[in-house]
Order: C-alpha cells, then sequence, then structure tokens
C-alpha cells in the first residue's frame, strides 16, 4: 500500500500474467470481518491500472483511486484487489500458507488519519545482517490494533538503503540469477565490459564474489576501479562489499521482489551453485543460514506493508556506495558505459518498485517515456531512458498530512564543490534548499525526511573533516549535512528564519544506529523547538566496539561546555541528548541504542508532545527521555 490521502489510494503489486486488475475500497463494518466478495459491480470506480512488464512472466502494477472526498480522517477502511478470469473477478490473495490477509479476515485494511498521531520510519535493511528483521515488529503492532489492544499506526516511512544493490550475499545472488530465468525478466546488451550480454553472468568465472575482475580494464577506467568496485576499506567505519554487486536491470528487479515478498522464494534453492569457487564454500554456507531467516520473515513484512501506507525515499545503497557523494566519484562514474548503465539500471529499479508509488501524479513524463522503452520481450531505448532518469529531479515529495511531511532527495541534488573535485558535496544545493524552504514557512509545524541526520555525532563529523582534508573523503563516508559549508550555511539558516516552523520534527536514518536530539538556538527569546529522531536501521547496526569508543569520545570532547563546540558550524546551536530507557548494556552506548529497530514517533494533540521510542527486532521498545 503506497500513497494514501484524502482523494487517492494507490496500491503496487506484481503479477506473473499480465491480468486486469479492480480493486474494492468500502468503509470497513463494525466488526472489520466482511468478506469483500469478488464481482464487477463492487469495483471502485475510477481507478487507474498502470502495467509495466519487466519480463515475460513479471508485470508490475500500480493501481490508482482519484475521487473528491474519497476517504475521510478517523476511518477504518477495507479493500481487496481482484483479477479478471474467464468466469468472472477473483479475489488475488487466496487462503495459503503465505496469505496477506491476518487471521480470521478476509480482506486488507488500513486507519486514514490526516492528523499524525502515531508515525512508523527507520531505514537500511540488509538481508545478510546476522540480526533479525526488525521490520516484523510492524506486522505485530497492526496485529495488536486489530484485535483493539492498540491504536494503529498511521504510516511508515523507509528513508533509505530498503535494498543493497552494492553489497549483496552470495545466496541472495544465487536466488537473483533463479529468479530472473523463472520470471523471464528482460536482459540487455552491456557496454564498455569483459562480457556484453547480462545473460552471460550466469556463466561468468566472477560471477559469485569476484565481479570486480568483470570490469573493464582500460586506463580510462582506473579511478573509477578504485571508486566503485575495489570493496573500498574504510577503517573507521566498514568495509563495502562490491564483490556481488548487481550490474543489470534484471537483477534489480529480481531483488526487489526477493525482498519484498516470500512468494518467490517457493521456487528458489539456496543450494551452492556448482561452479562456485572453493575459496568461497565457507562464507556461502554461513551467508545461507541468515537469508533463509530473512525469507521466513518476510510472510509479516509484507502482510504488514499491504496494511498502512508506505513510503520511501533512496539513499546510496539503493543504487551504490557513495552515489554522487564527490564531484570526483561523478566524473569517474557517469563516463564510462557500464558504470552509467549500472547506476541507471539501479534507478530504474528505484523508480518502478518505491518511486512510483510516492507520488504518481508527478512521474506521467517519465509513464509516458517508459512505454518505449519496457517492452514484451525486451528493452529498447535503454540508454535514451536512463538518461532521463539521471537528469530527473523531482525525486522528493510533500505529503498533505497534519503536521505535513517533506521527504528531500539528498542524492541527485547536490551542492558540488567547484574547488576541489574529492570534497564532499552538499547533501542538497541552493535551488533544493531554497524550494524546501518556500514550502515549509509560515507553517505551524512540519515533519522533515532526511536520509541522513541533520545534526550527528560532532566526533565522527570532525574525524570525516580530517580525512576530507587530506582528500579521502570516499575512505569515510563523509556524508554529512556539515561537511559542505554553503548547504550548512543554508540549513542551519533556514532554522534560523523568523517564518521557520515553530516545531520542526527531522526524521532520519543511514547510520546504523538511534538516537533522539532536541535543539534549540543560543540568544534566542523564541527559538524554534527542533527534534531529530534518527533511527537505523532496520536489519542493520554499527560494529559495537568502534561506536562505543566513537560515542565516548564526543562525550568527552564535544560536552555543552567544551569549547570545541565554537569551532563547529553548529555553535549558535544547543543540543540536549535524549536518554534511552531502560538501558540495556548489550546496545545501549550512551545516548544511542545500537540495535535493528523501527522507530516510532508520538504526537499528542496539536503536536504540542513528541515522544519517540524505539521497537527492537524482538519486541522490546526503548523511549527516549528528557533530563
Amino acid at each position: 500500500m503506497r500513497r494514501t490521502d484524502s482523494e487517492q489510494v494507490t496500491i503496487w503489486l506484481v503479477t506473473s500474467h499480465q491480468i486486469k486488475l479492480g480493486i474494492c475500497l468500502k468503509p470497513a463494518e463494525t466488526n472489520n470481518h466482511a468478506s469483500l466478495e469478488p464481482g464487477l459491480d463492487r469495483i471502485t470506480q475510477g481507478y487507474t491500472q498502470h502495467c509495466f512488464c519487466v519480463g515475460t512472466r513479471a508485470f508490475i502494477h500500480l493501481l490508482h483511486i482519484n475521487a473528491n472526498d474519497l476517504l475521510q480522517s478517523g476511518k477504518t477502511y477495507q479493500y481487496s484487489v481482484q483479477y479478471q478470469t474467464d468466469d468472472g473477478w477473483q479475489d488475488i490473495v487466496h487462503s495459503d500458507a503465505d496469505s496477506l490477509y491476518y487471521p480470521q479476515r478476509k480482506s486488507f485494511s488500513f486507519t486514514y488519519n490526516a492528523s499524525l498521531k502515531n508515525v512508523l520510519h527507520g531505514s537500511c535493511r540488509k538481508p545478510h545482517f546476522k540480526g533479525d528483521d526488525a521490520l516484523i515488529q510492524v506486522d505485530d503492532l497492526i496485529a495488536n490494533s486489530l484485535d483493539g489492544r492498540t491504536v494503529a499506526p498511521d504510516l511508515l516511512i523507509m528513508s533509505g538503503d530498503q535494498i543493497y544493490a552494492d553489497d549483496v550475499a552470495g545466496p541472495m545472488l544465487c536466488a537473483i540469477r533463479q529468479l530472473i530465468k523463472l520470471l523471464g525478466l528482460h536482459q540487455e546488451t552491456l557496454d564498455g565490459a569483459e562480457i556484453d550480454h547480462s545473460e552471460t553472468l550466469d556463466t561468468a568465472d566472477n560471477g559469485y564474489y569476484q565481479r570486480e575482475e568483470i570490469l573493464p580494464k582500460t586506463k580510462h577506467n582506473s579511478a573509477l576501479s578504485r571508486l566503485f568496485f575495489k570493496a573500498k576499506r574504510k577503517p573507521i567505519f566498514t568495509s563495502v562489499n562490491a564483490k556481488n554487486h548487481l550490474i543489470a536491470f534484471s537483477e534489480i528487479i529480481a531483488m526487489y521482489l526477493l525482498v519484498w515478498s516470500p512468494i518467490p522464494w517457493r521456487f528458489i534453492s539456496l543450494k551452492r551453485p556448482e561452479h562456485l569457487p572453493s575459496q568461497h564454500h565457507e562464507l556461502y554456507n554461513i551467508e545461507s543460514t541468515v537469508i533463509e531467516d530473512f525469507k521466513n520473515s518476510l510472510t509479516k513484512t509484507a502482510r504488514a506493508m499491504a496494511h498502512l501506507p508506505v513510503y520511501m525515499i533512496f539513499d546510496d545503497h539503493d543504487v551504490s556506495d557513495d552515489w554522487n557523494l564527490t564531484r570526483g566519484w561523478e566524473e569517474a562514474v557517469y563516463q564510462h558505459p557500464l558504470s552509467k548503465r549500472m547506476i541507471g539500471n539501479a534507478l530504474f529499479g528505484y523508480w518502478l518498485c518505491q518511486g512510483l508509488g510516492n507520488n504518481l501524479s508527478v512521474f506521467k513524463p517519465l509513464i509516458d517515456s517508459v512505454k518505449n522503452t519496457l517492452l514484451s520481450d525486451s528493452i529498447d531505448q535503454h540508454d535514451k531512458f536512463v538518461e532521463l532518469l539521471l537528469n530527473w529531479q523531482e525525486w522528493h515529495y510533500c505529503l498533505p498530512t497534519s503536521p505535513p511531511i517533506y521527504v528531500m532527495d539528498t542524492r541527485t541534488r547536490r551542492w558540488r564543490s567547484e574547488s576541489n573535485p574529492n570534497k564532499p558535496s552538499g547533501l542538497l544545493d541552493w535551488e533544493a534548499l531554497c524550494e524546501f524552504q518556500h514550502r515549509i514557512l509560515g507553517q505551524k509545524s512540519v515533519i522533515v525526511v532526511s536520509a541522513a541526520p541533520i545534526y550527528g555525532l560532532k566526533f565522527i563529523e570532525a574525524v570525516q573533516k580530517v580525512f576530507t582534508f587530506f582528500g579521502l573523503a570516499l575512505m569515510v563516508d563523509a556524508e554529512n549535512w556539515m561537511a559542505h559549508k554553503g548547504t550548512a550555511q543554508v540549513i542551519l539558516n533556514i532554522f534560523r528564519h523568523e517564518k521557520t516552523p515553530p516545531k520542526f520534527i527531522i526524521l532520519s536514518g543511514d547510520v546504523h544506529y538511534s538516537f533522539v536530539y532536541d535543539v534549540s538556538l543560543r540568544f534566542r527569546r523564541h527559538s524554534p523547538e527542533i527534534i531529530q529522531f534518527t533511527c537505523s536501521g532496520f536489519k542493520n547496526a554499527f560494529p559495537s566496539g568502534l561506536l562505543s569508543g566513537f560515542e565516548r569520545f564526543n562525550r568527552a570532547l564535544y560536552s555543552k561546555r567544551s569549547p570545541l563546540n565554537l569551532l563547529t558550524r553548529r555553535r549558535n546551536m544547543v543540543i540536549d541528548e535524549r536518554d534511552p530507557s531502560p538501558d540495556e548494556p548489550a546496545m545501549v552506548l550512551g545516548n544511542l541504542v545500537n540495535a535493528p529497530a523501527v522507530g516510532q514517533l508520538m504526537l499528542a494533540e496539536e503536536g504540542n508532545q513528541v515522544e519517540c521510542q524505539t521497537i527492537l527486532a524482538d519486541g522490546k521498545i526503548i523511549e527516549f527521555t528528557k533530563d
């Protein structure tokens, strides 16, 4: 279930046949158990079906209902998706072990709230991370609300790294290659590589754990090899495993289907490929156990995402690590046909599987163009459509809720350094920041979604600044709002503007740990109330020992009275950390929570009180409390 407001409902799904779909939507019965029986007379009028053929047996659909006064705030609705057969209309969900309906329910249901009170958010869902997927807790929240034990969440915001296109486990890549064949996903020719067609990836000697060897070996590509595919060692953070980096459009689509749905896994075997070199056998076996657990949790996550509105925005791993981090990275990657195609393929997959559902109407020019690109059995004019995607500037969007939600695109509209190609680019350029300011000025309150925290740990930012000075921004992922002087000054000035919203809530992720900051302006009698709630990841975490050291250094060097604060760009702001409670020694490090979790933002009437808590993968709740 995707964008949902008073005038529209958007449903995303994939079928193995090109079929006529319908949707039945109505206010829920009192007991909410009524069945929505199939039939032409029950199909909701005024809906549009968009269909995109991505394989001979794979069709991505968006069902979009648009009507005045379609939904009323505070009311619960039920819906079902139906398909047309020779014998009439049939419910697309059948009774089986992986049913998307909750027990004793015969339809989907959701509660529409224009005034937000219960917002879920998070990011970073890596299938082969050795830990449970916290996203399953969303399913439990919805199930409990159906029984009347809790209040249903209003919506879910996924703020980046919904897939890891650049960091793929061997068993996941094996599943991807099987699904491509099963669904006949479109293949493509490849230019500038040692292989000339995506089909060859099945039999390539370096197809698993050695994909960096597939790169073209030319003098022009030496910078690309270092920047993109050498599994860059980052001694301060973590190592990016590009050895199974997804290359083809078909691989991107298969990855989305395997992380969103349990159904494709019925036809997939994780048996080790016969041609896999022996030195990778042990790693493959270890990863298989983790992927098996991830696969078994997908029924709950898929069911949850069918029962509440879900909004998404990309971050780097949805495409590739360090995506557009520096001007030098862009110059190296976009000047080579293979790497440019790979970035384009990942963005193509994002658009079809994430972006379209956020704001369908704004993408009409791309929808019209893709008709000439996705044919019944192939992809045509591939590079032309990739060029359209790379030049697209409307990935951001606004939701007409109360408070309104503004979701930033911090990846494609960068403020690039003119002085040095190795300096980090600003997360938003001047024009994008001006548009953002124009949309929020005069509002009483606003929720802003930024993939990266606007207020990060000062010690980590200081370390990144040192590495950047020596031209090593890529080594330490120097990706923070303060890394670029222009961007930092403008975003901080927006907070200081007299007409900025009195209440400013920032939701962010990316960093693989969770924390909450309360921010106020120094020397201002009526400072806006700024609350930043960072929650990351759904299925990822920071190396505990390393983060513990960072947190201790940050506390020692940047306490409230530390003179070092005067050297930061945020010197005119006071930052108070909220304390996690209860204090779980295994995962709470100072004011940080280092464990897979879902963030839950609770808003009181009129937004006068904001509560923040994380729901861990095992169901434990950690609240962030003020002193």
